[in-house]
């Protein structure tokens, strides 16, 4: 079974990052399985920041800063071997792309208007009716998808859903006599 791939813009600088939220949080339900999940939020001067699930430089540093310490253990020098290990890990950290290409992200988010955003996600595989069902409502409208013409309609009805809200009595304020 291969990966799905969709991708929604939301006509604020929140709402992708909200979604993704809710994703991150069924995941750890174990009710959908993320590849990848990230919020292109394009701010208002224009410019596009990407919010991803995988921080790949913090982990390359840190995975340098391992490799160099017990280099520099072995050369009698672990202060220089921790430093240049952690800026190598770092250096391929951040050179290193995983799930949903940046660029690409990049590029589809820039042709938004400013002060919007895009949430591009990468699903392995996920429980129809309950992931559908917490994204009923949130709105948001279909760019890309990987999605058969049926399932992408059904899935735009169902951001386009609106969720009856509980209906509340107002109290009754007057005395009785």
């Amino acid at each position: 079974m291969s990966n799905t791939f969709v991708a929604v813009a939301y006509d604020d600088m929140y709402s992708a990052q909200e979604v993704r939220l809710r994703l991150l949080r069924m995941q750890k339900e174990y009710l959908i399985d993320l590849e990848d999940a990230v919020a292109a939020v394009r701010n208002e001067k224009g410019k596009v920041k990407l919010h991803q699930i995988h921080d790949l430089t913090t982990a390359g540093a840190l995975s340098g800063s391992f490799w160099g310490l017990l280099i520099g253990l072995i050369f009698m020098n672990p202060l220089l071997g921790l430093a240049a290990g952690a800026a190598g890990g770092a250096l391929s950290g951040a050179l290193a792309d995983i799930g949903i290409d940046d660029d690409f992200m990049k590029k589809l988010a820039s042709e938004l208007k400013p002060g919007s955003s895009i949430l591009f996600v990468l699903v392995k595989h996920f429980t129809p009716d309950k992931v559908l069902a917490e994204l009923e409502g949130t709105g948001g409208r279909l760019l890309k998808t990987s999605l058969s013409d049926e399932d992408e309609a059904k899935l735009q009805a169902v951001l386009d859903a609106v969720k009856p809200q509980a209906e509340t009595t107002a109290p009754n304020l007057e005395k009785s006599a």
